[in-house]
């Protein structure tokens, strides 16, 4: 790594720094020399590289490095060094390239990355608790504004996607996702979310503009163009604060946050959505990413009250004409060139007539209201909204005929809105004229509701064909029964249209009549033999929540976010017991989407795996082995791998219940990847391939150089010789982990061995003595004959294994469980001869370590073996009553003649 100093240089850091803060905070210095001592102490920090700085003072104050007294001071120094400009990203990468789970990855990568290191979950909480938690000695206030525009640069992409990834955690997971710091209000909120916020809805940032046309001095010599308003945001300022706030939603599928998050900037979205297209550029930068963002929230929150306020913001630009806040902040967005969006202030004397409600956009942005209610809204949403549109057009038309006194302005806006609730209601109907009708009865009541209100006002004659259009629709709509109807309803629709047939209007009547008869023999046209019963009100629920779950889940253009809300309500589903789920279907779709390589996904379809193995433990376990197993060679590594996780976790939810033909079922596919007889001809077809590629391109590369090709990686002079070394152990023992002529990749052994190892410990007695014993011989097969380097996490594996063997043997044994088996004296002694040998010779330390353990482990289990066992009930302590053959029990004494009362007992002395 280029920022990572050699040994000698990083050792002369390390001696300076030490050197220079031992003066500087020195107890037994006098004042004069400890000044001079921290003057030195901050120019050496100045003028240190970040990277250098970490590497040394990590090494400074781990223990015994440093005296106490000064070791608190660099801990000081060194917590404090995200503060700098590039201090976020330097602990980024500093924690990313020497935590332990990113060193054996970090050679893996074809390509290095930017930051030098493989990033992986542990390391990234490890980041995130150093950058998300403030220091004992800095206050919330003074931390965050440090960090916070670090990291939301990181969020642009200049650095990576995956710095990216990094950066949206430690924003979304370490800050906005704690109460403490990511509350509204809060020091974590104002310095992470207000930024963002603030561009696209200057109306939150609550500040009047330092700069207002209205009230300038009239003594000023400035020369003010009074017709200009103050720029709030400009156009990169818009675009990046959209940028920022996809990519950390994107990132960072978490719902909660996202709802906070675009909760108020909903109208703002709508109206920067909405904004007429002028360039790919425009569309690229501002409509797409705000449609995005808008539909996202929709999704998440959506209902008929939410559409009801963008319909009332139709028209609207920003807050000018007072339709959104009560703000003393009236501005309006505004196009710069055919690119830029920007927002800008507007005076106190600027005419709320002269902004936003333009009717000549009403058409196009009717129609993407409509596609906007299409996508996002549920059929509730539609239903609902239309009920409450029509039952305004009828209010507003009753009204017509009363004369009332209203402002210009307000009268104004009344004819606009209902001039767009119009527009709406029309487009509705000739759009989503299927969707209209959700719930029968709501639509009825309408209907009823019409029809009376005609009989008050009979001059009114527009409502009553509506009325008997919707009555049509809804009588004629399949599934349709009297029975699910509200019989008062009923009675009273059927007497409104008794008395409309008797009116004088021919068409009317005609339409009344007709309807009356179909109401009244709707039930008798359907085939009585296939009539169902009707769903009941739960089924109904749950049959529309798992609709909205699988198109969340299902739709291509569906952001994390979104996707992972569906997921949250298909678990919800599960663990209700709802009969809509369709278990097969369900764990097609699970294990589809645990082949992408999306770690937050990932995580949540890996616990409705488990939720679903509690109540279909078979299936889940034969669809997850199908994959894990992979024997059509069609899943890669990870994704198996990936699978090997679902299974673990469906173990260990199992517990005792995992035995039986699941038991035996999983246990088998285990060993059969655990073994070594593992054939995979499609690898082995590929990695041919790829050998004879790879020669033909070193025969080119041997042509271009005359002769053999150089090692340019020794040009490295920042690596120090040990370093090398280690880097070409490291790289030969990663590809020693593949697939070699078809057989099974190393990694795929260790998980096999790993998770059969999980199973013992859960319940040893469910998956059998023939499966356990047949494990036990492979591990010390693995033991004896797999001493490679490449090897040596197989043989971490199979050590456990026989760990957790020995230890659930005692255990059942502690707790008088019979399990059918046992250790015999002859196969302990071969499996601690076996790891004595092993605890001595292998080249892994962890092995050695490993293999000690077990060895004492059957030690102890030896000993355990003199002291019977407990009784199976559990009653009763088990005591020592037997030793080596010889009855020593409290109920055992030698049974001796009794003594008369007046007979004392003689003691002789014998030769």
């Amino acid at each position: 790594m280029g920022d990572q100093l050699p040994d000698q240089r990083r050792g002369a850091l390390i001696s300076a720094i030490e050197k220079a803060a031992s003066k500087a905070f020195q107890p037994s210095s006098d004042d004069a020399s400890r000044s001079e001592g921290q003057r030195e102490l901050g120019s050496l920090l100045s003028r240190t590289n970040t990277m250098a700085l970490m590497s040394a003072l990590s090494k400074l104050t781990q223990p015994d490095n440093a005296p106490a007294w000064l070791r608190i001071h660099l801990l000081d120094v060194l917590t404090l060094l995200p503060q700098r400009p590039d201090g976020v990203r330097a602990t980024l990468e500093f924690v990313f390239s020497v935590h332990p789970s990113s060193i054996l990855k970090a050679s893996e990568a074809e390509m290095p990355q930017k930051q030098g290191a493989n990033i992986t979950v542990e390391a990234l909480k490890m980041a995130t608790n150093l950058l998300s938690v403030p220091p004992a000695s800095v206050t919330p206030e003074q931390w965050f504004p440090g960090v916070a525009p670090q990291l939301l640069a990181l969020l642009d992409g200049k650095d990576g996607p995956d710095l990216v990834k990094a950066a949206a955690y430690v924003i979304g997971f370490g800050v906005l996702g704690r109460k403490q710091f990511g509350a509204p209000g809060t020091p974590g909120w104002k310095a992470f979310a207000e930024p963002m916020l603030t561009k696209i809805n200057p109306t939150l940032s609550g500040q009047v503009p330092a700069r207002d046309p209205s009230s300038i001095s009239a003594d000023s010599d400035d020369v003010i163009d009074l017709r200009r308003e103050t720029v709030l945001v400009k156009a990169d300022e818009l675009h990046t604060a959209l940028k920022r706030l996809s990519s950390l939603l994107d990132s960072h599928p978490n719902p909660g946050l996202t709802k906070r998050l675009l909760a108020p900037l909903m109208s703002s979205l709508w109206t920067i959505s909405a904004w007429p297209s002028t360039s790919k550029d425009f569309d690229e930068q501002y409509r797409r990413p705000a449609h995005i963002l808008l539909r996202i929230y929709l999704k998440l929150s959506g209902s008929a009250d939410k559409f009801r306020i963008l319909l009332g913001r139709l028209l609207g630009n920003g807050n000018g004409n007072g339709n959104v806040s009560t703000s003393n902040i009236r501005w309006m967005y505004e196009q710069v060139g055919e690119s830029g969006l920007q927002a800008k202030h507007l005076r106190r004397n600027t005419d709320a007539a002269n902004i936003g409600l333009d009717l000549g956009y009403l058409e196009p942005k009717s129609d993407a209201f409509i596609q906007l209610l299409q996508s996002t809204g549920t059929g509730s949403d539609i239903s609902t909204l239309f009920l409450s549109l029509l039952e305004n057009s009828l209010r507003s038309t009753d009204s017509g005929h009363e004369i009332k006194i209203k402002a210009e302005s307000e009268q104004q806006t009344d004819s606009v809105r209902q001039l767009i609730e119009a527009k709406i209601l029309q487009k509705m109907m000739e759009k989503l004229s299927s969707q209209l009708v959700s719930s029968s009865k709501q639509m009825l009541e309408l209907v009823d509701q019409i029809l009376g209100g005609s009989r008050n006002s009979p001059a009114n004659d527009d409502a009553t064909p509506v009325a008997l259009s919707l009555l049509n629709l809804i009588v004629s709509a399949p599934g349709f029964q009297r029975a699910n109807a509200l019989p008062d309803t009923l009675v009273s629709i059927e007497n409104s249209l008794q008395r409309i047939s008797n009116a004088q209007d021919t068409d009317l009547s005609q339409t009344a009549r007709n309807l009356s008869l179909l109401l009244k023999y709707r039930d008798a046209m359907d085939d009585p033999s296939e009539k169902s019963t009707a769903p009941t009100a739960r089924q109904v629920e749950d049959r529309k929540t798992y609709d909205l779950a699988i198109s969340y889940i299902t739709q291509a253009d569906s952001p994390p976010p979104v996707r992972t809300e569906g997921l949250n309500l298909l678990a919800g589903l599960i663990r209700s017991s709802s009969p809509i789920v369709d278990v097969q279907a369900t764990l097609v779709l699970l294990s589809s989407l645990l082949n992408d390589d999306d770690d937050y996904v990932n995580l949540t379809v890996v616990r409705i795996f488990t939720q679903l193995a509690s109540k279909h433990p078979r299936s889940t376990a034969t669809e997850i082995l199908e994959h894990y197993v992979d024997s059509s060679e069609r899943e890669t590594t990870d994704a198996r791998l990936r699978f090997g996780e679902a299974l673990l976790q469906v173990i260990q939810r199992l517990g005792q219940t995992f035995s039986g033909e699941t038991a035996k079922q999983v246990g088998e596919a285990l060993l059969s990847i655990a073994g070594r007889r593992g054939h995979r001809p499609k690898a082995k077809a590929r990695q041919e391939r790829a050998e004879l590629l790879e020669k033909r391109k070193n025969k080119v590369a041997k042509d271009a150089w005359q002769g053999e090709v150089p090692d340019l990686s020794e040009l490295d002079e920042d690596q120090s010789a040990e370093d090398q070394a280690r880097n070409e152990i490291i790289a030969q023992i990663v590809s020693g982990w593949e697939s070699k002529r078809g057989a099974e990749d190393a990694r795929m052994r260790a998980s096999a061995l790993s998770i059969f190892s999980v199973g013992i410990e859960t319940n040893v007695a469910g998956l059998g003595a023939v499966l356990v014993e047949a494990a036990v011989d492979l591990c010390i097969n693995v033991l004896t004959l797999e001493s490679s380097p490449e090897t040596g996490i197989l043989r971490r594996a199979a050590i456990i294994l026989i760990l957790h063997f020995v230890r659930a043997l005692a255990d059942a044994r502690e707790h008088g469980k019979r399990l059918g088996f046992g250790l015999p004296d002859s196969s302990r002694e071969n499996i601690a001869r076996v790891l004595e040998y092993v605890a001595h010779t292998d080249s892994d330390g962890l092995v050695q370590e490993h293999a000690n353990d077990v060895v004492e482990s059957l030690q102890n289990w030896q000993l355990s073996t003199l002291v019977p066992p407990a009784a199976p009930d559990g009653g009763g302590s088990s005591t020592l009553t037997s030793l080596a053959g010889l009855d020593i029990g409290a109920n055992s004494k030698p049974s001796l003649p009794p003594l008369e009362p007046d007979v004392r007992p003689r003691i002789e002395e014998i030769e």
